[in-house]
């Protein structure tokens, strides 16, 4: 794979082929893959606001590792190499347009050994890179076809499962570090080219019911080890993942951290009402109809449910009268559709009505969260 520098880019974009020439690319920044924090990429944070995010960031940063190991073993079941794993991250981080992120997953991607460059090795790389840019710039656009198209070039369930957390963690990763910079004061660096999210269409939301049913096989009880049972125990009870489980619990290794961050107290010190108002604002950006549906159910009387389903312009009218509302749809809805563009402006209106450092982090944090089962939900099965 070749890496190149694209003038009046400071980050690295990859090539969907492979490269046989002798010379190696390195890194925009090659120290960016040896960081002490790889979630948080050695962001330099006051503790006072980190400690109290660490019953979340603690699984994180062990999901981080269990997703992009050192090393890794492949399988007839299991194909998706290290290579794919980053070459997939860096593909996902080139989407947000997070310069830190981009540098990091660059330079763990840079000394990795390509696959061959057989046409048969192209056409999968490529169909890989436009999977992962399309369910993290436009996820409502997947579809079964789309999950055909990965397994014609030889993915697996697994491979694909697999390839849905990784892209669904940058996502999350991009927006906690785009907050904590925000947090910060850090400049933004708009990049030439670099388009915003569109919101999904708001045809689909007008109807109040929505079915989901997964499109790959769940653990199957009688066949599950002791690990998978354990999972799935945990972690079915807890609402956003009630019908998520049973496909994730195959390699509960990635689903437990996750089960962590979900169940963590990332929302305690939150109200009721913001929480449920982001969620829910984070699936209609992202055209999770079920998420939507399932979160409109049991929301609590004062999110807007019906100006949501409408879409910007009702929203914004609503929120005319409520500035702390306000100002969290401003900051939520730039940094689900641009976390690159993410700043300090966004962030200071939410101190400002009356959050504190904290609470605005962990509630930018559940909006990336949010974003991740979006994704999960829209990849991993079919809504009716």
């Amino acid at each position: 794979m070749e890496q190149r520098r694209f003038s009046g880019k400071g980050h690295w974009y990859h090539e969907t082929q492979s490269s046989t020439g002798q010379a190696q690319a390195l890194p925009l920044v090659p120290e960016a893959a040896t960081v002490t924090d790889r979630f948080l990429l050695d962001l330099v944070l006051p503790e006072e606001v980190v400690a109290p995010c660490q019953g979340w960031l603690d699984p994180a940063r062990t999901l981080y590792d269990r997703l992009f190991p050192r090393s890794v073993s492949v399988s007839r079941l299991r194909t998706f190499s290290a290579y794919d794993r980053l070459s997939t991250a860096l593909t996902v981080a080139q989407v947000y347009g997070v310069q830190r992120l981009c540098n990091h997953y660059a330079a763990r991607l840079a000394p990795l050994p390509g696959p061959d460059s057989s046409r048969e090795s192209n056409h999968r790389l490529a169909q890989i890179t436009q999977y992962a840019r399309q369910l993290a710039s436009s996820p409502e656009v997947i579809d079964a076809r789309a999950r055909e198209q990965l397994e014609e070039v030889g993915l697996t369930s697994w491979d694909i499962v697999l390839m849905d957390q990784i892209i669904g963690f940058i996502g999350f990763q991009a927006r906690v570090i785009a907050a904590f910079q925000a947090l910060l004061g850090q400049p933004v660096r708009w990049l030439p080219g670099m388009e915003m999210q569109q919101d999904a269409a708001a045809e689909p939301f007008s109807s109040q019911e929505s079915r989901w049913t997964p499109s790959f096989e769940s653990v199957e009880l009688h066949l599950a080890s002791a690990p998978q049972l354990e999972a799935l125990a945990q972690w079915q009870p807890l609402p956003a993942l009630r019908v998520l489980t049973p496909v994730l619990a195959h390699e509960h290794p990635l689903l437990n951290p996750l089960g962590e961050i979900i169940a963590s107290d990332m929302c305690d010190t939150l109200d009721a009402s913001l929480v449920d108002l982001v969620a829910l604002l984070t699936a209609r950006i992202n055209g999770s109809l079920d998420c939507f549906n399932s979160l409109a159910r049991s929301a609590v009387p004062e999110v807007p449910i019906a100006a949501l389903r409408s879409g910007e312009r009702a929203l914004n009218t609503w929120s005319q009268a409520d500035p702390q509302a306000r100002a969290v749809i401003q900051a939520v809805q730039l940094l689900t559709r641009a976390a690159d563009r993410f700043s300090a402006a966004q962030f200071t209106p939410l101190v400002e009505q009356g959050l504190s450092p904290q609470q605005a982090i962990n509630l930018l944090a559940w909006s990336g969260l949010c974003g991740w089962l979006n994704r999960l939900k829209i990849a991993l099965g079919d809504t009716h």
